[in-house]
């Protein structure tokens, strides 16, 4: 038998043409084995039979003739069609018996998604591939399993629901689509395929946490996914983790498929690739993680969720840029920027732009911790920051100012989403929330940190007792005192006389509040 790459190299066709002959059932479904030793690095490879080559030959001589690939797949392909129904079992077979580095096999038998026929599913994928040519159902979730991306063939296959998905993210929760689904008529084949979705969510998840995500859920769901969770094998650290599987076809036949699993900080990607030739161009694609996300991000569908924005600007910028040469100042604000993006990380900081020596973050449900405590607690740790880093440059440069990130915070509902100029992605969100993040920003002053009372509201009482809010206000004695759990609306807090009452107009009537420090919340790793 001839394995795929030496089909290739003998008849000089491309690896896209010879899947485009398979689907096309011009020579008969490869049998996909294990290679022998010098055969290269493939865990898998597809095998044809040696007059597979005559048969390439034989096409190229028609199509020289004036034939049309239609004409020859007619004339060809009615004499492999059986050969590739009966290769199909066999196929089928075979991809139960993986490699230990493999898991269990997720999905099998009749009633599975129904996936188009292979002829109307991309080629394989190249080296400069991207995620509009995956050639079967794909999709990322966040970290609270909601969806954010995904492809025709998955919204085809699992999340048909007539009338596309919603556009807010509490109704794109993975595993209730999937429950919704056609599948779940049935509870083994549905228990088969949440099995590698609940061993992924499992990886960052406990079992309370991803019960807390869907809660909705009625009480037989629930029961099936805590006894999966129980029974679904332990994902370990690796990046990547594979399941052998079997989908069903539009023509009611089981097919192979290899389920790959991609874990990245930003959430989880699901991709299902069909079993017809060695799978070295998937994986290679897959391996470069920071090429994929990107791509991720920068296609997720715009969707409604909540959302804390934060806006922080470098106080009196102006000043200190005409102090400092032109090298200088993009020395100590490139050194802001570096110092914090650690600090955003470590609390789910989404990033959204950039502009001069503004930036604007913005921070998402998560699944164990509440986002707009990370928002709160984001601010304080970059003040902290901007202290040790006043103190290297008031050392360098002999100052005796300080420098100050005035921070503003707001949490609201909006649609996120992303513009996109040539390889440049920036995120943002729609609506007043960031407008009155930014505004509050520009209120702030001397390096503090303001938010709405709207946002301090969301927070349940117990931990919002924690924070150390409130407004300063002067006494009779004129003196002033910092009064605790307070609020007060921007236009009380500015002078009625000052030009900048003018500049605050529009948010006049919102309630404010400095916060000025939070108790330590301990991380899982602390506890």
């Amino acid at each position: 038998m001839l394995n795929s790459k030496q089909l290739i190299e003998i008849t000089g066709i491309s690896r896209a043409t010879l899947n485009n002959y398979v689907a096309l059932g011009i020579l008969p479904n490869p049998v996909v084995k294990t290679p022998t030793d010098g055969e290269g690095r493939a865990t898998r490879l597809g095998y044809f039979e040696d007059d597979a080559a005559d048969k390439i030959r034989l096409v190229q001589k028609m199509k020289k003739e004036g034939m049309t690939m239609a004409q020859i797949a007619r004339e060809l392909g009615n004499t492999t069609k059986s050969q590739n129904q009966a290769q199909e079992v066999q196929v089928a077979a075979s991809a139960g018996r993986k490699q230990a580095s493999t898991r269990k096999s997720s999905v099998a038998g009749q009633g599975m998604p129904s996936l188009p026929p292979s002829s109307e599913l991309p080629s394989t994928l190249s080296f400069d591939s991207t995620l509009d040519e995956l050639a079967g159902p794909a999709y990322m979730v966040n970290n609270n399993f909601e969806l954010v991306w995904w492809n025709e063939l998955a919204e085809d296959s699992f999340f048909n629901t007539g009338a596309g998905l919603p556009g807010d993210l509490e109704s794109r929760n993975l595993l209730r689509l999937l429950f919704e689904s056609k599948i779940g008529d049935s509870e083994e084949k549905m228990k088969e395929l949440l099995k590698p979705h609940i061993a992924a969510g499992k990886k960052r998840l406990s079992q309370q946490a991803l019960i807390k995500i869907y809660s909705s859920l009625d009480a037989r769901q629930i029961s099936v996914m805590k006894e999966l969770y129980d029974d679904v094998e332990a994902v370990g650290k690796e990046p990547m983790i594979h399941f052998p599987t079997m989908m069903t076809g539009e023509d009611g036949q089981p097919g192979p498929y290899d389920l790959y699993v991609c874990f990245y900080r930003e959430g989880i990607f699901f991709t299902y690739h069909p079993i017809t030739l060695d799978d070295n161009y998937l994986l290679d694609f897959l391996s470069k993680r920071n090429q994929v996300i990107n791509e991720l991000l920068r296609k997720r569908k715009p969707y409604l969720t909540d959302v804390t924005v934060m806006v922080a600007d470098v106080q009196n910028s102006i000043k200190i840029c005409s102090e400092l040469p032109a090298e200088e100042y993009f020395e100590l604000i490139n050194n802001i920027w570096q110092e914090s993006a650690p600090i955003f990380r470590k609390y789910y900081g989404t990033y959204g732009k950039h502009d001069g020596d503004g930036m604007v973050y913005y921070f998402f449900p998560q699944p164990d911790c509440d986002y707009k405590l990370n928002a709160i607690q984001c601010s304080l740790e970059l003040q902290q920051m901007m202290k040790n880093i006043t103190q290297k440059w008031q050392a360098k440069k002999g100052w005796f100012s300080d420098i100050f990130l005035n921070i503003g915070l707001n949490e609201g509902q909006e649609w996120f989403g992303s513009y996109h100029a040539g390889g440049h992605v920036e995120f943002t969100v729609l609506g007043e929330t960031i407008n009155y993040a930014s505004r509050i920003s520009d209120f702030a002053q001397g390096g503090s940190v303001w938010a709405t009372k709207n946002m301090l509201n969301q927070i349940q009482p117990t931990q919002r007792s924690k924070i150390n809010f409130g407004i300063t206000r002067m006494t009779r004695n004129h003196e002033n005192v910092f009064v605790t759990d307070t609020y007060a609306s921007v236009g009380s807090l500015i002078d009625g006389e000052s030009q900048q009452s003018d500049k605050f107009k529009d948010i006049e009537m919102i309630p404010i509040t400095e916060i000025r420090d939070i108790e330590h919340q301990p991380s899982r790793l602390e506890q």
